[in-house]
């Protein structure tokens, strides 16, 4: 198994490819003065199974693996799988008005031609993996994030709405923790009370989980809930961190115990690594 990082995944590929045991190759991948993207696999053959690790996010990133799949083609991989680790436009399965595209049909229709085998990770919609003619599989990152928090005196995991109450079920579960899931109370026409559904939050230590962070704001009220409401103090764990207009500054900024990410956007509180989880995945189809 050869293992081609993109530019987007440079440490998630490397680890990966240490913890198989399997070679590694880093795409050289750089812009032109127009912003075209060129990538180069600096190996004279690929006579082995392939794994490229690159994002779809944003559209460079989606372009350079375009690139590197034909690039793999090309140097004779016997067998090309792709891992996503973020899945760029997963967010718009379908048309919520006349003239809109399909957005993420479109995407795993292209990104499906040439490639035998596609691994995400926390998936916004699992369902669009169906799109795919290939074998395909989300991979959860819960196990990853419990694991992180588990003997750090976490008292109560909370997921911000009811849609993602599975996610904090799940990590709860593992770290043998209660959970429960976030409830908007509008209380007037101005004022709304952020409370947990069913939990008492008084004098407990709060972990937070989503699948996303993008601005923030979500976690910043709910912060300021918790605390009124007499929670101890409040961490929160994503596994895509985005965090798009300063929203990591945001959030750092506002006296949580913690910020913290997967390493499937890399950043500068990405500490929690999924890539045991996709070597795992990749071992079992060896």
């Amino acid at each position: 198994m050869i293992i081609v990082g993109g530019s987007s995944s440079r440490d998630l590929a490397k680890e990966m490819s240490n913890i198989l045991g399997c070679t590694y190759v880093q795409a050289a991948t750089t812009r032109f003065p127009d912003g075209e993207c060129y990538t180069r696999i600096d190996n004279g053959s690929l006579n082995d199974d392939v794994v490229i690790v690159q994002n779809t996010y944003p559209d460079s990133n989606l372009i350079e693996m375009f690139l590197l799949q034909d690039a793999v083609r090309k140097l004779g991989a016997r067998h090309t799988t792709i891992v996503i680790p973020y899945f760029g436009y997963a967010r718009q399965d379908r048309a919520f008005r006349p003239g809109e595209p399909e957005s993420a049909k479109v995407m795993t229709k292209h990104l499906g031609m040439m490639c035998d085998r596609v691994l995400t990770v926390d998936i916004h919609k699992e369902s669009i993996l169906d799109y795919f003619e290939c074998p395909h599989t989300d991979l959860k990152a819960a196990p990853a994030i419990a694991g992180h928090f588990t003997g750090k005196n976490i008292d109560l995991v909370l997921s911000p709405d009811v849609g993602a109450k599975d996610r904090a079920k799940a990590i709860g579960e593992m770290m043998e923790v209660p959970y429960d899931h976030l409830e908007k109370v509008r209380l007037s026409g101005s004022e709304v009370r952020i409370s947990p559904a069913g939990m008492d939050c008084k004098g407990k230590n709060i972990l937070i989980v989503d699948d996303m962070i993008s601005t923030g704001g979500t976690i910043v009220a709910a912060k300021h809930a918790l605390k009124e409401a007499g929670a101890s103090s409040v961490s929160v764990a994503c596994t895509h961190g985005l965090f798009v207009n300063n929203a990591l500054e945001r959030l750092t900024g506002n006296a949580l115990e913690a910020v913290l990410c997967c390493n499937t956007l890399e950043n500068e509180v990405s500490h929690i690594s999924v890539a045991e989880i996709i070597s795992d995945a990749l071992n079992d189809k060896r």
